[in-house]
């Protein structure tokens, strides 16, 4: 049997931050190698019959450290997205040569007043925020809990309190989600805001309380539901078109004409979860398939290996996706 091949870590606080709390981290690495961890002292050792597993797990422990030096959080969605870019079966995006650690960090982004920096947790998640700063126009699409919104949310705080672009603009389709409401009291921004509650939970977890509302008090953040966007032209901002698939064709086309000069649009949704009438075509879908050749149009596709809200929400996804 080979000899266990071990990595010695520098300091305790650096040991604690690559095992994670109650060595979650080691347990996850193990599953991903197929090969026992354990630790002596300041080092991680490996014990695998596999000449492949030694390489493999001192490759994923040195961009780890690369990545902790960088400041990015070590956290389980890291290491599997690290696991990930060094795997063949894995490596599902093209990374242009870097590192995983190298894309998390060039991707983190620093609002300004928020209680920390953002960094993406997969490397889809790093990809999106790329095509964010590179483009005019950017599609997020893939289910509950990728971080599509929040991330949108971060860019957008950043790029309005850093004076890149003068106003951020929330919309959506105000589409019941199988359920009637009725009648919503209180005049335009009462009404819509229990559908723009995500967008706001998003940004309250970014900035402080205080933030949010200066930035509404000026009118540098705007409400503005889908329907009452037709005949605006919108110069220099940052417009969200969150549950984008509950558009319809007619709704997507004129929103996506609405943007003038110097305005990026990100348009997010989830094609599994449309809550529109049976007859109608999604907004969204539509767009996605005549706007594939367009230039300075990204379009980032995640999938359940994304999900950062919870383990158990990537385990429901998969199973409600076997079903399909």
């Amino acid at each position: 049997m080979p000899e266990p091949v071990g990595m010695a870590l520098g300091d305790t606080r650096l040991l604690a931050d690559v095992c994670g709390a109650n060595d979650y981290n080691l347990r996850l690495l193990e599953r991903l190698l197929g090969a026992r961890l354990h630790v002596r002292g300041n080092e991680i050792m490996v014990d695998s019959d596999d000449a492949c597993v030694a390489p493999l797990f001192v490759a994923i422990i040195t961009q780890l450290l690369e990545a902790i030096g960088e400041g990015v959080p070590s956290s389980p969605d890291l290491i599997t997205a690290i696991h990930a870019s060094l795997t063949p079966e894995g490596d599902r995006r093209d990374k242009g040569g870097q590192s995983c650690a190298d894309m998390f960090k060039e991707a983190a982004i620093q609002v300004p007043g928020a209680f920390g920096r953002v960094f993406p947790r997969t490397a889809n998640q790093a990809l999106y925020l790329r095509g964010l700063a590179t483009h005019d126009i950017t599609f997020a699409i893939g289910p509950a809990g990728t971080g599509k919104t929040y991330l949108a949310v971060a860019w957008a705080l950043r790029e309005v309190l850093t004076k890149s672009r003068r106003k951020l603009v929330l919309t959506r389709p105000v589409v019941e989600a199988g359920e009637s409401l009725g009648f919503l009291p209180g005049d335009l921004a009462q009404k819509i805001n229990p559908y723009l509650r995500p967008l706001y939970d998003a940004m309250e977890a970014l900035v402080p309380f205080d933030v949010v509302r200066r930035l509404e008090d000026s009118h540098t953040i705007e409400i503005a539901p889908l329907a009452y966007m037709r005949g605006r032209s919108l110069n220099h901002c940052v417009v969200i078109l969150d549950e984008a698939q509950n558009t319809t064709k007619e709704q997507m086309k004129m929103f996506l004409t609405r943007l003038g000069e110097g305005s990026a649009a990100v348009i997010t949704g989830d094609t599994t979860q449309i809550d529109l009438p049976r007859k109608s075509e999604s907004g969204l879908l539509h767009a996605l398939s005549i706007l594939s050749g367009v230039d300075d149009i990204f379009t980032c596709r995640m999938d359940g290996r994304d999900v950062v809200r919870n383990s158990l929400v990537r385990k429901i996804i998969e199973a409600y996706e076997s079903e399909l």
